[in-house]
């Protein structure tokens, strides 16, 4: 069927809920939002599936969940019995219709008679993760659209590593999905009867007290949090999301007694009604907080994302105002403060490994390199940071020190596989404790930072291409940039490219190089003769091209100026 077909099939189907009855007769008087919502189906991939929450198979909305859990069901009773018994593990967020999917998708499971763990009230990213290593479960399942706007929801499903799922499982069940016959006819069992059968199993306190306990082990010198833990006083956000369920108890057993919620920004609430984004990277979120640390003369402000797997903070300067670190900014300082502590306990180890993505900051490479631990740069996606943390164990060739991504994504501690921000909270709360004993701001210290190792600033931008269109329109400028080959960005020579999808580098005056020691993914990165790098990535999650500029200049000012300038460059080559 075309879009228009499928629209009126959707708008006459006699089991569609009444709120998507009337966003169909509403939305569908635009024969664009048709051909957008009906023209496709919506992608699933690695990062299983986000979109806006509307009728349409382009979209996220009860019945697109319920062909992809479909999807999952006929994998797992294909892999057999013990699969069955493992288990699924289901979570979710604060977001409109979080909780129903998360329902219907536990029961389109238990009609397979697969065993589902789910989670009695809201949990954060993080703990899903764990949850799913812990129960020794097949799967996790987690409703969540992570930092996106209001309107839109999303669907992740991870592996038995406690990891978003690989490629070939994924793969698998975007398969099945589409063997669904009928969308409006996927069975789900009654919620009642798979209690009473024990295959549906409610979860919560409980493994809320097993992850607390890992979190306790996050902190690496309780000594200095315990002698100077009171003379910081911390902001703490979550967004109206799920950091709000651990957070006290989190920063209380270990050692932070003096955090102070945002009133404002405590309450759940799927409208984000403080916020136009609530993602941790924009200063706008911080503005609740900031008015609150000023009455209560706080230095430091901690932000979570709705599904608390991102972590961002804001710090006061030294004019008394305060700034919103950039993702890279905030790994530069725990990375450098993590090696610190181990050489000065004489625990450094030249085994310990960092690793990071491919569009993350130099800088904490270039620190770890300084202490001479060794680096690892993978794919944007938290999954390939933990495919390397089971590399090292199996291979048993290193200890991991820490992960992280540009995007404010921090791991300390592998009990979960996915990025962290109660561990990311914490840690940081540690490094401010640390600067705070040295009578330092944490701006002081990423200043120490840039004094012994030179000043590096990143920007990354978003530049939306919502649609089908703008998918389109994503491939041909990836597909136009490969074709031209750039011999220079804004007047500044090009001295190398390398390109993640065609697996090649290119540097001036070189043959071609191979690159095959990691997977193919659509990213071009260049490398300038002024020591600037830059990348461009159509996102897997989201209707946007990330644009990553990051540079080495002589102060922080310069370095600002220089990468604006570049993403300029790049925002007119986009065009």
């Amino acid at each position: 069927m075309n879009a228009e077909e499928t629209f009126n099939a959707w708008k006459t189907s006699p089991v569609m809920p009444d709120y998507l009855q009337k966003q169909l007769i509403e939305l569908g008087k635009d024969s664009n939002w048709i051909n957008d919502a009906f023209g496709q189906d919506i992608n699933f991939g690695t990062a299983g599936m986000r979109g806006l929450l509307e009728p349409g198979t382009n979209r996220i909305n009860l019945f697109t969940i319920g062909r992809v859990t479909e999807g999952l069901a006929r994998l797992i009773a294909e892999k057999g019995e013990i699969a069955k018994k493992q288990g699924v593990v289901i979570s979710f967020d604060s977001r409109y219709h979080s909780r129903e999917f998360a329902e219907y998708a536990a029961r389109v499971l238990g009609e397979h008679g697969i065993h589902v763990y789910l989670f009695d009230d809201l949990r954060p990213t993080p703990e899903l993760s764990y949850a799913v290593r812990h129960l020794h479960a097949f799967a996790g399942i987690n409703i969540t659209a992570s930092h996106n706007a209001k309107q839109y929801n999303g669907y992740k499903v991870y592996g038995a590593d406690g990891a978003q799922m690989g490629p070939e499982d994924a793969s698998q069940v975007f398969h099945y999905a589409q063997k669904v016959e009928n969308i409006f006819n996927v069975n789900a069992a009654d919620i009642k009867k798979l209690r009473a059968k024990n295959i549906l199993e409610l979860i919560g306190e409980d493994l809320d007290q097993a992850y607390l306990r890992e979190l306790k082990k996050i902190n690496v010198n309780t000594t200095l949090i315990k002698e100077n833990g009171a003379k910081l006083t911390l902001i703490y956000t979550p967004l109206h999301g799920t950091g709000k369920m651990l957070y006290d108890r989190a920063f209380r057993q270990n050692g932070f007694m003096n955090v102070i919620p945002v009133p404002s920004q405590s309450v759940i609430d799927p409208e984000f009604p403080t916020t136009k984004k609530p993602n941790p990277e924009y200063r706008d979120v911080f503005d609740e907080g900031i008015k609150l640390a000023n009455k209560k003369n706080a230095d430091l402000i901690i932000a979570t994302d709705p599904d608390a797997d991102r972590m961002g903070a804001c710090v006061r300067k030294k004019d008394g105002n305060f700034q919103v670190l950039t993702g890279n900014q905030i790994a530069t300082l725990m990375s450098y403060y993590l090696l610190t502590n181990l050489k000065n306990n004489g625990q450094l180890q030249s085994d310990y490994e960092l690793v990071t993505s491919i569009v993350s900051s130099n800088m904490p490479l270039k620190i770890a390199q300084d202490f001479g631990i060794k680096t690892k740069s993978v794919l944007t996606g938290f999954k390939f940071i933990g495919e390397e943390i089971d590399r090292m164990n199996k291979q048993h060739d290193g200890h991991f020190l820490m992960g992280f991504e540009e995007s404010y994504g921090y791991l300390f501690q592998p009990f979960a596989r996915d990025k962290d921000a109660m561990q990311g909270a914490l840690m940081f709360a540690e490094v401010a404790t640390y600067y705070a004993s040295r009578k330092m701001t944490v701006l002081e210290g990423l200043e120490e930072i840039w004094q012994k190792y030179g000043t590096s600033y990143e920007i990354t931008r978003a530049i939306e291409m919502p649609g089908i269109s703008g998918q389109k329109l994503m491939n041909e400028l990836m597909v136009k940039l490969r074709k031209e080959q750039l011999n220079q960005i804004n007047g500044v020579k090009v001295i190398k490219v390398q390109d993640f999808l065609m697996q090649k580098e290119s540097s001036t005056g070189k043959a071609p190089v191979k690159m095959a020691d990691l997977p193919k993914s659509n990213v071009l990165k260049y490398f300038l003769a002024d020591e600037t790098w830059l990348a461009l990535r159509p996102s897997g999650t989201e209707p946007v091209i990330k644009v990553y500029v990051g540079v080495n200049q002589p102060n922080i000012s310069l370095a600002q100026k220089v990468a604006e300038n570049y993403q300029t460059a790049l925002a007119a080559l986009l065009k």
